[in-house]
């Protein structure tokens, strides 16, 4: 007699934007029920991907777990990436907006309604700094979850890109396992970029040009030669002198336009700033990801927002390893 396969987990997805964590985990074989979020651009982009779920246009303070969760039935898995904004590094020092990061809490109020076995929470590792840390994990192993914390690199885990996230995996019945990194060689920047001459390229050298952008070239060339092409990175906590190796993973995207590519021309050099379908592969992306709503400057506001999916892949797959008959029944 054949072995009865397990069900796959039903899966919804708090803060989805444009839904990079829904994508990860329906390649782990979940069903995507429902994604949840404000802005109603991510709304459109997510309805093109997930066609089957359905789209909760608000923030969560104004929607009841309650009536949504009589609404969805049965729900295994909750993602959730609470915004991550205010815990980020990439602030500086500018003031932080402590309402914003709670929106975090809206994770545990959720969960309590919906009762999932399984949670996996996104962030930047600076919400580790919060001061409701505590109190929201505690609020968590109040709901009964064992949980574990661990910060994933997506260029560890086969992106094309060095992005650092914390993770928070919450579990009903065990301790969840870690997630075990790869050890292949990691894959570069240099793979996700169009060298086909798509784009259009304008000289390093011209009169409008900020003096910055010229000095990060220059640090790039007495680096790598006047041979060799190179990206310069602009905004954020730079400690690579402004510019980066096409032989590397790409640095972290983020929600603003900060990747240029300069190449070699002749005597002198041009340059171009990467473009949403070169960022979208440098996301851990599909071309079958549709990203066709919103201008440019929104698109890299959607990506840079967006969890990698091979990252939330390996990460769902290590959580739902167990059977059906294990699941949490509600």
């Amino acid at each position: 007699m054949s072995k009865k396969l397990a069900a796959p987990p039903v899966a919804i997805d708090l803060f989805c934007g444009a839904g990079g964590s829904s994508w990860g985990a329906r390649n782990a074989g979940a069903k995507i029920l429902a994604g949840f979020d404000m802005w109603s651009l991510a709304g459109e982009v997510y309805k093109d991907n997930f066609p089957e779920a359905r789209f909760y246009e608000s923030s969560l303070e104004n929607i009841d777990p309650t009536a949504v969760a009589k609404e969805l039935g049965r729900v295994d898995l909750m993602l959730a990436s609470p915004e991550c904004t205010n815990h980020s590094v990439a602030r500086g020092t500018d003031d932080r907006d402590e309402k914003s990061k709670e929106t975090a809490l809206q994770v545990t109020r959720f969960a309590e309604a919906i009762k999932p076995r399984w949670i996996v929470i996104e962030n930047v590792g600076g919400m580790k700094s919060w001061s409701m840390y505590g109190v929201f994990l505690d609020g968590l192993a109040g709901l009964g979850y064992h949980t574990r914390e661990q910060i994933l690199n997506a260029a560890r885990l086969g992106v094309p890109q060095s992005r650092k996230r914390l993770f928070i995996l919450c579990d009903k019945q065990n301790k969840p396992s870690p997630i075990p990194m790869s050890t292949a060689t990691p894959i570069s920047a240099r793979e996700v970029i169009d060298w086909n001459g798509t784009h259009k390229y304008s000289p390093l050298h011209q009169e409008k040009r900020a003096e910055g952008t010229l000095e990060r070239a220059y640090r790039a060339i007495q680096a790598l030669g006047s041979r060799e092409p190179f990206l310069l990175v602009y905004y954020g906590t730079d400690k690579g002198g402004g510019w980066q190796s096409v032989d590397v993973p790409l640095r972290t995207i983020t929600t603003l336009d900060r990747f240029a590519l300069v190449r070699p021309n002749g005597g002198d050099h041009e340059m171009r700033m990467l473009q949403p379908p070169e960022l979208r592969a440098a996301m851990g992306m599909p071309k079958a990801f549709r990203l066709r709503h919103g201008n440019r400057r929104e698109r890299i506001k959607l990506l840079g927002n967006a969890v990698c999916p091979p990252v939330m892949r390996r990460v769902v797959s290590n959580m739902t390893r167990s059977s059906a008959s294990d699941r949490h029944d509600r």
